[in-house]
């Protein structure tokens, strides 16, 4: 089994569990000692990369498979 587990969730962000470091093009680290981590994917959060659920406000679609 994997150490890290992404599960992508329709219509709402990525979350992120296990073992993970997650750095902006700063340089600056983030805590991720809360899991899982939810990273915003409709663009909308006001606490970017993290989701704040703003993708229910804005009707956010996606339902993405892989092939």
């Amino acid at each position: 089994m994997a150490d890290t587990e992404i599960k992508i969730l329709d219509n709402g962000p990525f979350l992120v569990s296990g073992s993970i470091s997650l750095t902006d093009t700063e340089g600056q680290k983030f805590d991720t000692a809360k899991q899982p981590v939810a990273l915003c994917r409709c663009g909308a959060s006001g606490n970017r990369p993290f989701c704040d659920g703003s993708h229910g406000k804005v009707n956010f679609n996606s339902a993405e498979r892989a092939k």
